[in-house]
């Protein structure tokens, strides 16, 4: 008989909607486990691969609230955000409508497959009752001095027609459309993320239960580095400037400096003569990509500024030269340049027919300038450098900062890579900025008792390419908070990465009106004990939500420093060799599998289809076996359920070697797939071990006559089996839970505990070798000496051939499974 999972899954589904059965309690006497999947963006329907993020979460909530705890596992919507708003455009419907449709979509894709989410906690970032503390949280930012505004060159995408931070742009291109960065100059919004930098990097070492490659990833962006910041003056200028370098050893061989196109200094540096030639140069790399320009091995540009700078050490004269290689976010967008010792300083300056000179060679070396094909950047002795000639570099490095600072003209430093957070966006779907600007009192916050800042309905997205708030008077045209008279709001709205770094402390008090989250609940739940998503939020959403949280923390508001304890990152599944989506045609729907197979074969197919961290490719084959694998487990149980209805487990005998191998295989099974989900999310070995079990079942319901069969342990395995099961398969697992007479849930059930007694063997099967090839098994009691089983194994016919009229050199017995019989003929 088949499986009937359209029936099934529906009923179950029904109930436990109308039973609350996956309703959370705020707190109780259990140990909490809040367990959480990343968000998506409602941009249109899902498909599978998004599904495996939430079958993953789903297993382990489920498997949590049956080890006894308390358990929060909720689900909302990352609503804001260019997908909606694009959308909107090209369909001519409101993005709130648009988004809010999706949401439904996905809601009920959600729900079909039976994800045990608390539904009375979902959120909606788009919603005013969420932005309206996505606003809250700026101007406590704001207050705190970690929110500014500055006209600065940012990163600019023609396409989407909005800035973009570093962070979302890859290989010089939008991360979301994939268009090629301009660089442009605005005023925008900044977080002051730069001020949490060492906290974010001495951080990550709390974080014990994340992936070391995540942890890399984020160490690597913050990017510090410890150096000296030295002091040149300008010529016939009283200004100074101040260069940060990791390498103070090499000062005494700066021959020229470098600024980045985009600082300031440019403007202020080139003289008369220069502009021309400046000009001609900036022109040229404002139409070259940033992150190209900067690569090792791309030809360097540059132009002269007419101006030189005093080299602090030795006082010697140095020209000053704008450079395409420098970048302007990273120190202070000025470099010293020593082309003997840095491969790009080399290459400009052979570009230019700049000095090269040598202040580190290799020790016993006559090394020249002359010699030089390309930079020497090993280390050395110091040569050309003064006091310092003769010293290791690196042994050198620390004296000649002390000597800086005795000097005046240098002292010790600490940069980072790390570029505070540009949360500004011109467009229209995000949370408006909270800021009016007044002609009387300047940039005014709005009072939190205004807020929400509300975005306007049913406006036009005309001209194109132009947010509408830019021209919709209505939202523009204000009072101002502090004198009353006429005020404009700010027009831009706030990067969604703003909405998602807290919506994980929403879900605690999901409809509170008077605050975003009430602090002793909060703390009681956090930090998220498991989180799941995907690896390309490393260094993004991660980050910034770590930022947030610290932030919240110093303003007394929650009383951890990290948000998320634990953290797995799932792989992506694939179809025809690629990553799913809509333009390449190769998604696969949920709904139709749902259809066709079920929720529970899907769930235990994208689960079963390899270690659930790495990448796997769609097969529908696959899934045809996963399907068989239900029908089996279908038939097993329901044939066991029919035969043991009035047996009485308690009375349990195990009467014969096939009974007792049979249970054992069970709390084998018992501890494999506790220790897989609990330890290491090993969830397709979890599932092959269950198949593995079937089949034992399987052969002992086929070997063993039905009237000897032993009902107690059939009804003790179907028990703890759909167990096993139930995280993985819930609505097979819960209907097979009913028929056993159960009127309760299965989520509700105790996890299974291993009997160590049943794991005992009676016997061992010791392979037996002579000169490392197998040539006999033999049985022995479990009991035996070393001793025992040699004799066991000599007295054995097949081994005996080998080893008569031979001299037996040794006997080695390895963790009582395997004799090899060393032998010398």
């Amino acid at each position: 008989m088949d499986y009937n999972h359209i029936e099934i899954e529906k009923n179950w589904q029904k109930e436990w909607e109308e039973k609350g059965v996956f309703k959370t309690s705020q707190k109780n006497e259990k140990e909490k486990y809040y367990v959480l999947t990343m968000f998506p963006y409602p941009s249109g329907t899902i498909h599978v691969g998004h599904v495996k993020n939430y079958v993953i979460g789903d297993v382990v909530a489920r498997y949590k609230r049956m080890q006894g705890h308390n358990v929060l596992h909720p689900f909302g919507y990352d609503a804001f955000g260019l997908p909606a708003e694009n959308a909107a455009i090209k369909n001519n419907v409101d993005p709130g409508k648009w988004t809010f449709k999706n949401i439904e979509i996905i809601r009920e894709q959600i729900k079909k497959i039976g994800i045990s989410y608390d539904w009375d906690r979902e959120i909606a970032t788009c919603t005013e009752d969420y932005y309206k503390w996505t606003q809250w949280i700026f101007l406590k930012l704001y207050e705190k001095g970690l929110a500014y505004k500055k006209n600065a060159a940012v990163n600019w995408c023609p396409s989407c027609k909005t800035v973009l931070a570093n962070e979302q742009v890859v290989n010089g291109k939008c991360e979301r459309c994939g268009t090629e960065i301009e660089m442009k100059k605005l005023e925008q919004w900044y977080f002051k993320i730069t001020d949490y930098s060492e906290r974010l990097l001495d951080d990550l070492k709390k974080l014990e239960g994340w992936p070391e490659n995540v942890k890399i990833m984020q160490k690597n962006w913050i990017g510090k580095s410890v150096g000296a910041e030295v002091n040149f003056t300008i010529e016939g200028n009283n200004k100074k400037l101040s260069v940060f370098t990791t390498r103070p050893d090499t000062l005494w061989g700066v021959t020229f400096m470098a600024l980045a196109p985009e600082s300031p200094l440019v403007e202020e540096l080139t003289t008369p003569e220069q502009k021309k030639e400046v000009e001609e140069f900036l022109n040229r790399v404002t139409k070259e990509d940033k992150f190209k320009r900067i690569a090792q091995g791309a030809k360097k540009d540059g132009a002269f500024t007419g101006s030189y700078a005093i080299n602090p050490v030795n006082g010697e004269k140095i020209p000053i030269y704008v450079a395409n290689y420098i970048l302007f976010e990273y120190g202070t967008g000025a470099i010293m340049a020593v082309p003997a010792h840095d491969q790009r300083d080399f290459e400009f300056a052979k570009e230019f027919n700049l000095p090269i000179r040598l202040v580190i060679k290799p020790e016993g070396s006559d090394l020249t300038e002359e010699d030089l094909s390309e930079a020497f950047t090993e280390d050395g002795i110091m040569v050309n450098s003064d006091k310092f000639n003769g010293m290791k570099n690196r042994n050198a490095l620390h004296k000649i900062i002390e000597w800086l600072e005795e000097k005046n003209i240098g002292k010790k430093s600490v940069q980072y890579k790390l570029r505070d957070w540009l949360i500004s966006r011109q467009r229209y779907w995000g949370a408006p900025i909270p800021i009016v600007y007044c002609d009387e009192c300047g940039v005014v916050p709005v009072p939190e008792k205004d807020l929400p800042v509300k975005l306007p309905t049913n406006v036009k997205f005309e001209p194109a390419g132009k947010s509408p708030l830019t021209y919709t008077e209505e939202f523009i045209n204000t009072t101002c908070p502090k004198c009353g008279k006429q005020a404009r709001r700010e027009v831009d709205t706030m990067d969604t990465f703003v909405d998602s770094s807290w919506y994980y402390l929403r879900y605690i008090n999901p409809k509170m009106k008077d605050k975003p989250f009430d602090s002793d609940d909060v703390n009681y739940w956090l930090p998220v004990d498991q989180y799941i998503g995907g690896v390309e939020h490393a260094i993004l959403h991660l980050l910034y939500s770590r930022f947030i949280t610290k932030v919240l923390y110093d303003l007394g508001y929650v009383d951890f420093t990290e948000p998320f304890s634990n953290l797995f990152t799932q792989g992506m599944i694939y179809k025809n060799g690629a990553k799913m989506s809509k333009s390449k045609g190769n998604v696969v729907s949920p709904d139709e599998m749902v259809e066709k197979y079920g929720a529970d074969t899907l769930r235990l197919y994208m689960l079963f289809m390899g270690p659930p961290e790495k990448d796997a490719e769609w097969n529908d084959a696959g899934l045809e076996g996963v399907a068989r694998f239900m029908n089996k487990v279908w038939n097993l149980m329901s044939k066991i359920i029919e035969v043991t209805k009035d047996v009485n487990i308690e009375n349990m005998k195990l009467n014969t070697k096939e009974e007792k191998s049979l249970r054992r295989k069970l709390h084998q099974m018992i501890s494999k797939i506790t220790n897989d989900i609990e330890k290491n999310f090993q969830f397709n070995t979890a599932i092959s071990g269950m198949m593995e079990l079937m089949n034992e079942l399987n052969a002992y319901m086929n070997n063993v006559d039905e009237k000897n069969w032993n009902k107690e342990l059939l009804k003790e395995l179907a028990y703890d089996f759909v167990i096993l099961l139930s995280p993985f398969a819930p609505h097979l697992s819960e209907e097979l839970w009913h028929m056993m007479g159960h009127n309760t849930f299965v989520l509700d059930a105790q996890w299974p505990t291993v009997d160590e007694k049943a794991l005992e063997v009676e016997e061992l099967e010791i392979v037996v070798q002579v000169n490392g090839k197998v040539r006999a098994k033999i049985i022995v009691n479990a009991n035996s000496s070393e001793e025992e089983i040699k004799n066991k194994a000599f007295e054995n016919d097949k081994v005996k051939k080998y080893i008569e009229n031979a001299e037996i050199k040794k006997v080695i017995l390895v963790k009582g499974k395997l004799l090899n019989i060393v032998i010398k003929k």
